[in-house]
């Protein structure tokens, strides 16, 4: 059962971390690849922050259990 929890844990956090990457790229603030179609798309900041926030979740209920 341990290794479920820091299994969800990992993937949690590795979640928010891409949310808030994608998040950077969508509002602009991170303009890295340069040709990405994600650069200051409004579209791909939403998705990102959906994302950081599941992987919130994730963390929270491998925390929990």
């Amino acid at each position: 059962m341990m290794f479920v929890r820091i299994l969800a844990t990992t993937l949690g956090l590795l979640m928010m971390a891409a949310g808030i990457f994608v998040v950077l790229q969508g509002t602009g603030v991170l303009r890295w690849p340069a040709d990405s179609v994600m650069v200051a798309d409004r579209a791909w900041a939403v998705r990102g922050a959906v994302f950081a926030m599941v992987g919130g979740i994730v963390v929270w209920l491998a925390r929990r259990c």
